[in-house]
């Protein structure tokens, strides 16, 4: 059927003043927030009241129909002609099929999300998405942050940043926890971005159980919000201890209540913030990145109760931790920070196999994986390093009969710089942002 259909005919976009990208001496790319641009001023001050505005000229003006996505197709079913194509193919082809890409009601394509601090000045938090078609980074609208606000550092924690947790779950970006200038809990309601609405927003979601809390232990669990630890404004063993989990899908988010689960056995997961990764059906998370004495624990989903963490999993849990999505195995991934290895869990063996090996990997700040992709935060949150972990190929017959086959290449990796006078702090990946028509 497609290829009975001639190629729309485009014409090229019109030249734009906004810069999204430079070019360093380096040859590396740094890239700037795009923002739209401001509409124009209305002119201040009138005519003289004995001055006479002429006529305007008479024009003739004529409406140009909107252009077809696909000649001799309503839109409606050249969308379903071209929703299984890959976005990279629609993306360089005409500025119409581009739009499509972007709207609600078609498929999206994946997106980078980070939680970024200003690079020169305490200009407090912000977020933005990377495009990778695009190649560029858009900046999110503003949240609606609570007075007092979090706060990303601390006169008393000079050499430390204080955690701002984020969770991505069922498609959405999620803030659970972070901390005041006091040092208090600065979220007493989670709050929720959801790129895929009409018109992306942030919105309240519903109270968390017991007290605000921060410090504790975040993520996601097949696509629900889990918080488990933490500490409030002062210590409180029954905070410590417990748990929940929200569903962020709920319209609105304040209508799903969280739903409480088993207590932890102890509090030690109110020391520092902690990743919570989902891997068949069950939650890890470790209290401690550092190679000293840490402790780990399992939640299993279906049972309902806590395990001990296998020792082979808490021995090479040595970094920011992720976990693929349900689609893509929910394969656990960890940054060996001073090795500079990234390392998957074999469950059956209760080991650690290395997929990737750079020194680009020492000092990982954070991870976040998904798409076959692992995206790791480099130190100083400067740039973000993309590993393709995606399983390579199977070799052809006659290569697997020969002894002598060429083990698989290494993993392909490239850099993506952060916004001009950014740092990443944080990065999830989710669906593209939805623009307006």
């Amino acid at each position: 059927m497609m290829a009975a259909v001639k190629r729309p005919y485009c014409k090229p976009p019109p030249p734009t003043t906004t810069t999204t990208a430079i070019t360093s001496s380096s040859g590396q790319n740094h890239k700037r927030l795009r923002h739209s641009l401001p509409a124009a001023a209305a002119m201040d001050g009138g005519m003289e009241e004995e001055a006479v505005a002429p006529p305007p000229p008479t024009t003739m003006t004529t409406t140009t129909p909107p252009q077809p996505l696909l000649p001799g197709l309503p839109d409606h079913l050249a969308q379903l002609c071209l929703s299984p194509l890959p976005p990279r193919l629609l993306h360089a082809v005409c500025r119409p099929w581009r739009r499509l890409m972007y709207t609600p009601s078609f498929p999206p394509f994946l997106s980078l999300y980070a939680l970024l601090d200003d690079a020169d000045a305490d200009a407090g938090v912000s977020f933005a998405a990377y495009d990778p078609l695009a190649g560029r980074w858009d900046a999110l609208p503003s949240p609606p942050m609570p007075s007092p606000p979090p706060m990303l550092w601390h006169p008393s924690f000079l050499a430390r940043r204080l955690p701002l947790q984020s969770v991505a779950a069922a498609g959405r970006l999620v803030l659970v926890s972070g901390s005041t200038q006091s040092l208090h809990p600065a979220l007493s309601r989670p709050l929720v971005f959801d790129p895929a609405a009409p018109t992306p927003r942030w919105q309240l979601g519903p109270r968390i159980p017991l007290s605000p809390r921060r410090w504790c232990a975040a993520g996601a669990a097949r696509g629900r919000v889990f918080v488990a630890g933490g500490v409030g404004a002062g210590y409180d063993p029954a905070v410590a201890r417990s748990g929940a989990t929200w569903d962020p899908a709920a319209s609105p988010p304040p209508a799903a209540a969280w739903e409480p689960i088993p207590p932890l056995r102890d509090g030690r997961f109110s020391r520092d913030a902690a990743e919570a990764v989902c891997s068949g059906g069950k939650v890890c998370m470790v209290n401690l990145r550092t190679p000293g004495a840490k402790e780990g624990a399992v939640f299993d989903l279906r049972a309902g109760r806590w395990e001990d963490m296998p020792p082979g999993m808490l021995a090479g849990w040595k970094g920011p931790a992720a976990a693929s999505p349900p689609d893509d195995g929910e394969t656990i991934y960890v940054v060996d920070e001073e090795r500079g290895a990234l390392t998957a869990y074999d469950w059956g063996a209760d080991r650690w196999r290395t997929v990737a090996e750079s020194d680009r990997l020492k000092g990982a700040a954070e991870m976040t994986v998904a798409g076959g992709k692992a995206c790791v935060v480099a130190p100083g949150g400067g740039k973000v390093l993309i590993v393709d972990v995606t399983p390579p190929p199977p070799p052809p017959p006659a290569a697997r009969r020969e002894s002598w086959a060429a083990p698989p290449p290494p993993p392909r990796m490239w850099e993506v710089a952060a916004p001009g006078g950014k740092r990443v702090v944080s990065l999830h990946v989710l669906p593209r942002m939805t623009r307006p028509e």
